[in-house]
């Protein structure tokens, strides 16, 4: 069956939109999009059409950083150590796809959950989800909760063989310390080395898998980059509770390897801003137009399911660009094909064309002239099937 959409503006790209243009979809695939007079004549009679006219299409949202296992609220870990049902990871996930994110990968789960929310979704419409499984971290180090704690090369190994045979896309090694566990490394402070990252990495490889490593410290951003990472989450640069050390000669080997960048900053960083000031803010946030500068991409990811790190509000999160500068265009690109492209989408979707997955958002007005207009879904298909 084709499925024929229509609205006043299409992004096949955002840099790149179509007036009065149209997508083609058949079999959950992408056929055409472009002007409508190009497109129509390719449908067959009978296609269901959705009518958008003063709309914009562009591909699905990515968010690339979440934690389904986690409420978001204050007493999350709390929560979490309680257990947390597939039925509610499904909820946050159901939630997510609402507005406009089709594609997610949860980076920490306990008991695979990510993967059991997944295969309860096999019929039915969900965004498209990756996931890691416990992270490989220290005993008693960063996010051990999650059952990933290991004490030799050995362990590393065994773990990732583990995740790897539940389902895993992608393998998490927490580098640096975080913020939620208590009596673990300081956030700056390194976890693994990066020999030790290194057989994270081959290990990762012989299974074809890519690694995620979480690092706010400078020294572990430094020492998973030399281990060849796939993407650093937060990447932080800090030396310090309010330090931060930009290593450009890192940023530049980032940019060289393709190695990814993903801030993780939901809509929060407005209370940041306020309690913090914005000359310290513009220090914590500052790295990101530094980022770009030195070439390295950057992936939409908001560690929904900490606290007030909400499921539903990807455009709470894409705002922190433009109080940065970042112009609308490039904020787009960000959460669809650079998206992609970290987590080796770039085949299969992040934009509207002829061959990939129909991850479809349609929204009221005009996002490249104000990015409230993702907060106005109309339409929703995840690989072809609405939402």
């Amino acid at each position: 069956m084709d499925t024929v959409i229509t609205a006043g503006r299409v992004l096949p790209r955002p840099s790149a939109p179509v007036l009065d243009g149209a997508v083609l979809v058949r079999d959950g695939v992408i056929v055409a999009a472009g002007p409508r007079a190009e497109v129509l004549p390719l449908a067959a009679p009978d296609a269901v059409r959705h009518d958008f006219p003063t709309g914009t299409a562009l591909a699905g949202l990515f968010n690339v950083h979440v934690h389904l296992a986690f409420d978001a609220s204050r007493e999350m870990l709390d929560h979490f150590q309680a257990g947390t049902s597939v039925a509610d990871a499904r909820s946050r996930l159901s939630s997510m796809l609402r507005t406009g994110v089709t594609t997610v990968r949860d980076l920490g789960d306990r008991g695979h959950l990510g993967a059991s929310v997944r295969e309860s979704f096999s019929d039915e419409v969900a965004p498209r989800l990756l996931v890691s499984g416990p992270p490989i971290t220290v005993p008693d180090g960063h996010c051990h909760f999650f059952g990933g704690a290991v004490t030799t090369d050995d362990a590393i190994r065994a773990l990732i063989d583990a995740n790897a045979e539940a389902g895993a896309d992608v393998i998490k090694v927490m580098a640096s310390g975080g913020q939620i566990t208590e009596g673990g490394a300081d956030m700056w402070e390194s976890q693994f080395d990066a020999r030790q990252l290194s057989v994270v990495v081959s290990h990762a490889a012989s299974h074809g898998l890519p690694v995620a490593a979480h690092a706010h410290g400078a020294d572990a951003i430094e020492a998973a980059v030399e281990a060849g990472v796939s993407t650093i989450e937060h990447c932080s640069f800090l030396t310090g509770p309010r330090s931060f050390d930009r290593r450009d000669a890192v940023a530049s080997r980032m940019a060289a390897a393709g190695i990814s960048a993903c801030s993780t900053s939901s809509r929060n960083w407005r209370t940041i801003v306020e309690k913090l000031g914005d000359e310290v803010a513009q220090a914590m946030y500052g790295r990101l137009p530094w980022l770009e500068e030195h070439g390295v991409r950057l992936l939409a990811g908001t560690d929904a399911g900490l606290p007030g790190s909400v499921f539903d509000d990807p455009v709470g999160a894409l705002e922190l660009y433009e109080w940065l500068g970042f112009s609308r265009r490039r904020i787009l690109e960000i959460a669809t094909c650079d998206s992609a492209a970290g987590l080796g989408l770039t085949d299969v979707t992040g934009r509207l064309e002829p061959g990939l997955a129909a991850d479809v958002l349609v929204v009221e007005g005009d996002p490249l002239a104000s990015l409230a207009a993702l907060r106005n879904p109309l339409l929703v298909l995840a690989q072809g099937r609405e939402a």
